[in-house]
């Protein structure tokens, strides 16, 4: 029996048969157009998408699949993990899925970085306890925020490559400042994880890693949490 996993952010939805390389993204106005296997016994979602977009998925498995949808939630302690947070409900799902991946990899204190339309970090001790976070704007939300408010601002979209020197225009002092917030943020994780683990995921986290030595690059971080939350 196929178990379809599936991500839902704001923007795209991830997908993967669950044990198998299978997979990819869409938008969510996309999803019909997906060759989708049509083998599949069990769908189990992690979402952070609100509650249309939630709506829109039910019905769209129920109209392709005829199954009920599993949606993951936030618990106060799973899989040897205890959450820091007095109402876990309002932990969004995603955070506390690669808490629980990375959690079930190292065993022992780590981090967990997810660097997607916001930056995340988590700290975890030698004892599962959760010891808190962090959310930052994600690298395209701080540019585009940045171009946006600021006047007479010329985009140059030829910039290719991570750079984060001086820029000699509006547009590549604005990417190459958050290039540089992102190298900083990076630097400062792995000081303070002092040998600790780092687990990397998200849209971002592949330049996130290359900026380091030692973070631990994990693509579906998420998406392996949800056998942990839901059940094999």
């Amino acid at each position: 029996m196929n178990i379809l996993d599936l991500d839902a952010g704001n923007t795209f939805v991830k997908w993967r048969i669950a044990g198998t390389v299978l997979g990819g993204r869409a938008r969510h106005n996309e999803l019909d157009s997906i060759d989708w296997p049509e083998s599949v016994g069990r769908i189990r979602i992690a979402s952070v998408a609100g509650d249309r977009i939630n709506q829109a998925l039910r019905e769209f498995v129920q109209q392709r699949w005829q199954l009920q949808p599993e949606f993951a939630e936030t618990q106060a302690a799973a899989c040897g993990v205890v959450n820091s947070y007095s109402d876990p409900a309002r932990m969004g799902v995603d955070r506390w899925l690669a808490i629980l991946s990375a959690w079930q990899q190292a065993g022992a204190a780590c981090w967990v970085v997810d660097c997607g339309s916001a930056i995340t970090i988590e700290q975890l001790d030698d004892y599962g306890r959760h010891l808190g976070g962090y959310i930052m704007p994600g690298l395209q939300l701080m540019g585009r925020n940045l171009l946006s408010n600021t006047a007479q601002v010329i985009v140059d979209h030829s910039i290719e490559g991570f750079c984060s020197a001086p820029g000699v225009n509006t547009s590549e002092a604005v990417q190459h400042g958050v290039n540089l917030l992102l190298q900083a943020l990076a630097e400062k994780v792995m000081r303070s994880a002092a040998g600790q683990p780092v687990f990397v995921t998200g849209g971002d986290g592949e330049l996130f890693c290359s900026l380091v030595d030692g973070a631990i690059w994990c693509p579906d971080l998420v998406l392996d949490g949800l056998s942990l939350a839901l059940g094999e």
